[in-house]
């Protein structure tokens, strides 16, 4: 059996004298890395490479721990084996730690990728690619832009064959999530973070509102696309079989995905059987919806990242944000205290 090994890594950043920072316990899983690693497990589960090739996955947060770059490199040029190194979800405060660990491996003879919302916004927002990606590109890197689910297996085997192109645009193929692989994350890796009961997962992508500063609307649309009812109950009960019971829903505004309702339906049953907590993101303007506050406080939501960016109304008319009616901040705010949601 020949073996290939995706290593997958969520680089860190510098700090002001050029350190790279990390800490003794992490917060919370990137649902970018745990959508790589469920998308890497599904390849190896349908042998994408052939049935004589293994994928064997590294799942590395270089902000928890720090990345064995002549271990695995001693480890993949044992034998026969091949690798792909992955950056995976790299935002720009990341960037430059992801080239510069990119070029430690690809000084080995290592093919390296970098994808995530720093790559695929620059490309899709800028007239033209940016220098510190086109030095990435010149030094080796391969570029990945967009979202990758119906795509993966077509870069692990480029990866493979040592084919990689110097960059791939998906930005324009934007994948519906209803069925798609559901992100996932081992509770061994998790043990790196201060609660290893908590995960992270997407239920949909995408936002309606057109707030200028928004990567999210740039880089995976203006239309809702979502995960199914089924699709989340079978993820929780997934991670919950691994005594999970913490989930970050990732998506940028989950009060705007078409089946938010049934999704917390099905979690309040769950919540019968096990404990469920949540943390979610959403608009100002989401406590008006009918049940929506109620129901996510029953569903076990004690946490929420609200968008008010401002309580200037200039500044909100200026950086196209009409939806946020200043005079409700109080309103809205209290509606989830008393909900008891932080």
């Amino acid at each position: 059996m020949k073996r290939f090994h995706v290593v997958l890594i969520k680089p860190s950043k510098y700090d002001e004298d050029g350190y790279v920072i990390s800490w003794f316990r992490g917060v919370l899983v990137s649902n970018s890395m745990a959508m790589m690693n469920a998308l890497t497990e599904q390849a190896e589960h349908d042998k994408v490479l052939g049935p004589d090739v293994e994928i064997i996955t590294h799942f590395y947060d270089e902000t928890v721990r720090r990345i064995p770059v002549k271990r695995l490199v001693r480890e993949v040029q044992s034998g026969v084996d091949r690798a792909v190194v992955c950056m995976v979800g790299v935002q720009t405060n990341q960037f430059t730690r992801a080239v510069d660990l990119g070029k430690e491996f690809i000084a080995y003879g290592l093919n390296v990728m970098i994808g995530g919302f720093h790559v695929s916004g620059s490309i899709q927002m800028l007239p033209r690619i940016p220098d510190e990606i086109q030095e990435g590109i010149d030094a080796g890197i391969t570029m990945v832009a967009g979202e990758v689910e119906n795509r993966w297996g077509e870069l692990l085997k480029d990866a493979y064959n040592n084919s990689l192109k110097p960059l791939y645009n998906f930005l324009n193929d934007q994948p519906s999530l209803e069925g798609a692989v559901a992100p996932f994350v081992s509770k061994e890796n998790l043990s790196f973070n201060g609660d290893s009961r908590q995960t992270s997962f997407d239920a949909g992508r995408g936002c309606p509102f057109k707030c200028s500063f928004c990567t999210i609307i740039n880089v995976q649309g203006n239309a809702m696309r979502g995960r199914t009812p089924d699709d989340i109950e079978a993820l929780i009960k997934r991670n919950q079989a691994q005594d999970m019971r913490g989930f970050f829903i990732t998506d940028d505004n989950f009060a705007r995905h078409p089946r938010w309702e049934e999704i917390v339906d099905r979690i309040i049953s769950l919540k019968k059987k096990k404990r469920v907590t949540l943390m979610i993101q959403t608009d100002t303007m989401s406590y008006r919806i009918p049940r929506f506050v109620d129901k996510l406080a029953r569903a076990g939501c004690r946490r929420i990242f609200i968008g008010m960016e401002s309580v200037n109304p200039d500044n909100l008319k200026a950086c196209g944000k009409p939806q946020n009616r200043i005079h409700e901040y109080r309103t809205m705010l209290q509606a989830w205290r008393d909900a008891s949601v932080v």
